[in-house]
């Protein structure tokens, strides 16, 4: 199974909780007590259906052929005024950062939850409540009531999960701008890396700790013109940098020195196409990084481009993440942004 099949960020389940058991009529029987009237227990209720944010997950893939998932039903109730046994309740478990959407909202699809911590539970569909046997219709005019109520149907919805992936640091660029050997360089994720665009085909996330520090990062598969409106691999992944507080744009300063590429321009419609998408990611904190300088013979060259783009107070560093030159620097300026960012949220 290749990382492709593996990597499921989105998902449609139909879901049902439990219906409630029956309740039960029935009249007492018992030796000496002619007339023990009646004992009919009530049913038990059924099992909600919750989801559950688990921590060790980071693909919806476990849900992908699940068509429907259901709670158990509650039992019905028995002679004696016994109670029906509940229905056990039914938790499916989604990584961190699955957002929930009801397909049968009348007004289209709406927000149920959005799942953004270790072990948050939200229930989905409400079990349907146990009918009532026939001891509890019993009144001083109606002593032997020979009906009981049925169990409540459990509620069955369907639902959309969609997986945004939670990070502190988006690495995003055209592609073989070099996000995917800058992730191996500063963390232990090992995402493919090859000379070809489109390596990358999903998001890989890393852990970066510099000192005591620890930060993640994500990689996200490269960006085209006309992303934002499905060109390429599309805006399939433009969603998981929406939680990211900072944005590290690649540029590859190796296509440059080749003339395969003007950077300006790349960058000028890499930010078009962030903010096409969601314009408040044009205003998330970004560094803007020159990237493969090992492949450049002439250093100098770069020097009008990084004027060009300190105009508008962007941070440029120039980096090689083949020879680590530049990294330490770029890892001080990820956490420096990360802090101010953090600094900015709880103000």
């Amino acid at each position: 199974m290749n990382s492709t099949e593996s990597f499921i960020d989105e998902v449609t389940l139909c879901v049902r909780a439990g219906n409630g058991g029956d309740g039960c009529v029935a009249l007492h029987r018992e030796k000496f007590v002619p007339r023990g009237g009646p004992s009919g227990g009530d049913g038990g209720r059924g099992g909600d259906v919750y989801l559950v944010a688990e921590r060790n997950m980071s693909t919806l893939y476990d849900h992908r052929m699940r068509r429907e998932i259901c709670a158990e039903d509650g039992q019905p109730g028995a002679s004696k005024n016994r109670t029906g046994r509940d229905g056990r309740d039914q938790e499916i478990r989604v990584p961190i950062g699955t957002v929930v959407y009801d397909l049968d909202s009348d007004a289209g699809e709406s927000v149920v939850a959005d799942l953004c911590r270790d072990r948050d539970r939200v229930r989905v569909a409400r079990s349907g409540r146990g009918g009532r046997g026939n001891a509890r219709f019993a009144t001083a005019t109606r002593q032997t009531p020979d009906f009981a109520e049925r169990g409540q149907p459990g509620q069955i919805r369907n639902l959309r999960l969609s997986l945004r992936l939670l990070a502190d640091v988006a690495l995003v660029g055209f592609p073989n701008a070099g996000k995917s050997t800058l992730l191996r360089r500063i963390s232990a994720a090992k995402p493919r890396v090859a000379a070809y665009p489109f390596t990358t085909l999903t998001p890989s996330l890393g852990v970066v700790e510099v000192g005591e520090r620890r930060f993640v990062v994500a990689d996200i598969p490269g960006l085209i013109e006309g992303a934002s409106r499905g060109a390429g691999l599309g805006d399939r992944f433009l969603r998981h940098i929406e939680r990211t507080r900072v944005l590290v744009h690649l540029l590859d300063a190796g296509s440059f020195a080749l003339e395969e590429a003007d950077l300006l321009e790349r960058y000028a419609t890499l930010r078009a196409e962030l903010s096409a998408f969601e314009p408040a990611l044009a205003e998330r904190r970004e560094i803007v990084v020159l990237s493969k300088t090992d492949l450049v013979a002439d250093r100098g060259a770069l020097d009008d481009i990084e004027a060009e783009l300190k105009k508008s107070n962007r941070s440029v560093l120039r980096i090689s993440a083949a020879t680590g030159e530049g990294v330490p620097e770029l890892l001080a300026s990820m956490l420096g942004a990360l802090d101010a960012a953090l600094a900015e949220a709880s103000a």
